[in-house]
């Protein structure tokens, strides 16, 4: 078991003595997934960042219910059979408080496992709207629904580009394959038909033969839901063959991953991503702390500790550190997280501005405008 333990000095007005000193801390363990392998690994350290700092803060502020949080940090590859075999540990180590998983399909295979058990699972990362459409009690997330994003997505596409000639492609994950579909169906019932649709197994070679096969159709506008590295080489093959055409992803590629690989074709490239909280003022302190650390916390950063930082408001406020108390609490109240004034619906969504369009340009994604 890979504990990472933030016990950190607390103020003495906060009734904790310091460290070195004879009476021991409370502590309450904190289970945290996210994939540490794969291709996700980037995202996951966004989240990880996120997590670990908020961790600090509070701990700083004197803990979750007077408690030091200490983390318990598991790597899921995110994979779903990795994930519950993690959700297993975490029940077994009686950890009843849990930030993960990233990637949907994980968080819905652990998710079972924690709603059993009457764990808290509260996510960064995972969009699949199956996640909370079931109705769990103690399964909660921070970022936004992969519906809302194809919704958003059809919308742009329809507004920007009724009259060119788009193609929508998925790489047969689950998390591309959904998002192609729904936004597939989106846009239909808008009245706009795609030119093409199109399933790939991603490699140089496929990559290349999807580039050549979309430039002789004369594609304009290219929706991928693949994650960051396989558009980045997608964006590059293409560049490279001379296929250059309005290139749209999802929150998948919201990571400098993306502009790495693909390089300076990369500029231009739209994306739909939650509201980036790093300009927002609720998260201004965090941010500049982020920063003279050296860190940039964009992506999915703001994120993680927005989900750890959700936990210890519940349960500061209810004074408790049980998982049903602060399940019950996170549906019940609102609270002033890195996010702004949020609560959580009853089937475990959050109470927060959805997604909005960024454009990458120069290594860096912004907000894309009108």
């Amino acid at each position: 078991m890979s504990i990472r333990r933030l016990v950190l000095s607390l103020a003495v007005a906060a009734g904790f003595s310091a460290p070195g000193a004879c009476t021991a801390l409370a502590e309450v363990v904190v289970g945290v997934a996210v994939p540490r392998s794969g291709a996700y690994v980037a995202i996951g350290e966004q989240v990880l960042r996120g997590i670990e700092a908020a961790a600090r803060d509070a701990n700083n502020a004197g803990g979750l219910n007077g408690e030091t949080i200490v983390l318990d940090v598991q790597d899921d590859a995110c994979d779903s059979n990795k994930a519950t075999a993690v959700a297993n540990h975490f029940v077994q180590s009686k950890v009843g408080l849990v930030v993960g998983h990233v990637c949907s399909n994980a968080s819905i295979a652990a998710s079972e496992v924690y709603a059993a058990s009457g764990v808290v699972m509260i996510t960064a990362a995972s969009v699949a709207a199956r996640l909370t459409d079931r109705g769990l009690p103690t399964i909660f997330r921070v970022c936004g629904r992969d519906d809302d994003q194809a919704r958003l997505s059809a919308t742009v596409l329809a507004e920007r580009f009724r009259d060119r000639k788009i193609a929508l492609i998925q790489d047969l994950t689950p998390a591309s394959r959904a998002l192609a579909a729904a936004t597939k169906d989106n846009l239909n019932r808008i009245g706009i038909n795609e030119a093409m649709s199109v399933a790939f197994s991603p490699s140089d070679a496929d990559d290349a033969a999807l580039a050549d096969r979309l430039k002789g159709a004369g594609i304009d506008v290219v929706y991928y839901g693949g994650d960051a590295a396989e558009m980045g080489r997608l964006v590059r093959i293409s560049a490279e063959r001379g296929f250059r055409p309005q290139w749209f992803g999802t929150s998948a590629i919201a990571t400098q991953e993306f502009a790495r690989i693909a390089g300076p074709a990369s500029n231009g490239v739209l994306m739909t991503f939650y509201l980036d909280p790093s300009r927002q003022p609720a998260a201004a302190a965090v941010v500049q702390a982020f920063k003279a650390d050296g860190v940039d916390p964009t992506g999915s950063t703001i994120y993680g500790y927005a989900a750890l930082q959700a936990l210890v408001a519940a349960g500061n406020f209810a004074r408790a550190s049980d998982p049903r108390t602060i399940a019950a609490t996170l549906h019940r109240e609102r609270f002033d997280l890195v996010l702004g004034p949020v609560g959580f619906d009853a089937k475990g969504d959050v109470t927060a501005q959805g997604y909005v369009i960024y454009v990458w340009k120069d290594g860096a994604f912004t907000p894309a405008g009108k």
